[in-house]
């Protein structure tokens, strides 16, 4: 599919501005035809749209006045306010440029940020994926297909719920924070085999949809400590509540107190009672129990 923004592109360079310097003449020549009757000027934009992707600034502010010189040149308009008009041509033209030049910089260097972002992850020896908000996987690195798909070797547009279910239950699409914080869980390789894993995952907004990116790391049963018997729902009070809701959110101790103006030792004491009440030892143990039994109260 084609999109707008591929003019742009770095290889196009020499044919847009040959482009860009061919329209502005062949305006200009139009222009000049049809003078005694009506203006063409406002179709100087798109040569200066074509250029601003390439021009540095100065000369684009040059280019834009040189057109703009062009449009009262040829104008069919009172040559008495021909000053004013110059001058509001040039700034708006000027304008129009520079604005264009600011979008298509900003799309290269997100470009650019995306593929560095694409290259530190395929290369990464931790294993690193992205969910979108069906729950798919959309992107993974050889780290994460050797870990959950030794057999088959692929695991994009694969179901996440599949290897790492906790995962598949962290994705918010109602409005609240997102999560940003660790879980010990069981995953699953696609060749029947479990493993314990380490997670840490952050969840976000792209445009409107959910979507989530993780690093998983594979741990010993005995370094888990796990507790795999599934937890009753206990019933919890509002504080453990809302203490369950900012763990999960990956906000420390401190942090916690300091949103729902208590001490310290209280949010400790709370999230012991979490620990009793869940079965569980440690933070990360405690942030996987909530994604599975707590997930309605997050």
């Amino acid at each position: 599919m084609w999109h707008v923004e591929e003019i742009w592109e770095p290889t196009n360079r020499t044919r847009v501005l040959l482009a860009s310097g061919a329209l502005m003449l062949g305006i200009a020549l139009l222009d000049w035809i049809t003078k005694p009757y009506w203006s063409l000027g406002f179709l100087y934009l798109f040569p200066i749209m074509l250029a601003a992707g390439f021009l540095p600034r100065w000369i684009l502010v040059i280019f834009a006045i040189v057109c703009a010189v062009l449009s009262e040149a040829f104008s069919a308009l009172d040559p008495s306010e021909a000053f004013f008009r110059l001058g509001f041509v040039s700034l708006a033209l000027v304008g129009c440029g520079l604005f264009v030049s600011e979008l298509v910089n900003n799309r290269r260097l997100s470009l650019e940020a995306q593929d560095r972002l694409r290259i530190l992850v395929e290369t990464s020896p931790a294993a690193i994926v992205t969910i979108n908000e069906r729950g798919l996987i959309e992107l993974a690195n050889d780290a994460a297909v050797k870990l959950m798909a030794p057999r088959d070797g692929h695991l994009i547009s694969s179901p996440i719920a599949a290897f790492l279910p906790e995962l598949h239950h962290a994705l918010r699409w109602e409005e609240g924070p997102q999560f940003r914080t660790s879980m010990q869980c069981r995953g699953h390789r696609d060749n029947g085999e479990s493993f314990m894993a380490d997670v840490w995952f952050s969840t976000y907004k792209d445009a409107a949809t959910p979507k989530l990116a993780a690093i998983i790391g594979e741990i010993t049963e005995e370094a888990s400590n796990t507790n795999r018997d599934e937890p009753e729902r206990a019933q919890l009070t509002d504080r453990e509540t809302d203490v369950l809701r900012l763990l999960v959110q990956g906000l420390t101790n401190k942090e916690i107190a300091v949103r729902l103006d208590v001490s310290e030792s209280t949010v400790k004491n709370i999230l012991q009672q979490l620990f009793g009440k869940s079965g569980v030892r440690t933070r990360s143990q405690l942030v996987r129990v909530a994604l599975e039994t707590y997930r309605d109260l997050l």
